[in-house]
């Protein structure tokens, strides 16, 4: 009996023809209604892998494992409250040497319009797809910008969009936003005197961490067709006892006067990382066996939709008044 079953299943995820975007959206449609999420939080998965043969693996670093290792990379969009989060929009990270390898494209059946392209760019896209294509309430965007090499192009799409976001970024990309003549070494120091200090509740390891942010002005486009005006930004700095440096640096468009919020969000990423690794231990995220780019997309929509499953049968079991102070 078990056999044939197990074969029925990897041909429904692998070789099935089954369109999973509307899976996707109808997925968000029925979270966006039962919790209002606070904020759209982006997230690398690694899928490990051995050999060469699966769609997109190379080995290549990967920010989520904090090393080199041979997998595929790919980029969830997920929609995070105070009680949880789900993916609802995935993208497979390609890397340029599957661009020339069309033995390997055809193999795993990688459509011909399917190429490298920045993070961004796949962010961006999937953002639109939500918001337009789904009709779903906009969020702040929460995103560990470190993998980015240009992270400009992302936070103007962003800003173009109306959207609000908090951004990770690396020391790299303070300096060349320094060279550039954003103007916040001082932040990145700690040294600045217009900073302002939150000290909370939230702890790691033991150790309390607090923040510290300062605005910044980003000069326009000026040579672009239409002027941009500057971009109202801040920097802010995460810090935690004992260590020497900065723990994270953020750049934000929330004001400095809105800490208290961007703390929020911070604390959000880390809850969306605890529901990632949720699902591995509960649905196999990391897990998929196949080879193919349908199989890849099916697999990742389907632990997304048994995870939001899971998350829906439990607001169903709070009572309504505690759903609304949850998510009012």
């Amino acid at each position: 009996m078990g056999r044939p079953v197990d074969q029925c299943l990897q041909q429904f995820v692998n070789q099935s023809p089954w369109d999973w975007q509307p899976v996707r959206k109808r997925l968000a449609g029925h979270l966006a209604a039962a919790f209002r999420a606070k904020a759209w939080v982006v997230e690398e998965v690694a899928f490990p892998k051995n050999g060469a043969n699966s769609v997109g693996v190379a080995r290549q670093f990967a920010h989520s494992a904090g090393r080199l290792i041979n997998c595929q990379l790919g980029l969830a969009v997920m929609l995070v409250g105070e009680h949880g989060g789900c993916p609802v929009n995935w993208r497979l990270l390609l890397p340029r040497s599957w661009d020339d390898d069309p033995a390997r494209r055809a193999r795993t059946r990688i459509p011909a319009h399917e190429r490298y392209r920045s993070r961004w760019e796949h962010l961006l896209e999937a953002i639109d797809e939500m918001v337009l294509d789904w009709g779903l309430p906009p969020a702040p965007v929460v995103v560990d910008a470190r993998a980015t090499p240009r992270v400009e192009p992302l936070l103007r799409g962003l800003e173009e969009r109306g959207l609000s976001y908090v951004a990770r970024v690396g020391e790299s990309a303070l300096m060349r936003g320094r060279m550039a003549g954003w103007g916040f070494g001082e932040a990145a120091g700690g040294t600045s005197a217009n900073g302002t200090t939150l000290s909370g509740p939230r702890r790691d390891r033991g150790l309390r961490s607090h923040l510290t942010t300062v605005p910044l002005e980003v000069p326009g486009a000026l040579d672009a067709p239409r002027p941009r005006r500057p971009a109202k930004r801040s920097v802010t700095v995460e810090w935690a006892q004992g260590r020497n440096g900065p723990k994270a640096i953020w750049l934000t468009d929330l004001g400095e006067s809105r800490l208290p919020e961007i703390a929020g969000m911070i604390e959000l990423r880390r809850r969306a990382a605890a529901q990632l690794a949720l699902m591995d231990a509960e649905s196999g995220l990391r897990h998929f066996e196949g080879r193919s780019f349908r199989g890849w997309h099916h697999h990742v929509t389907l632990v997304s939709a048994a995870h939001g499953y899971r998350l829906l049968r439990g607001l169903d079991a709070e009572p309504a008044h505690a759903r609304v102070r949850s998510y009012g």
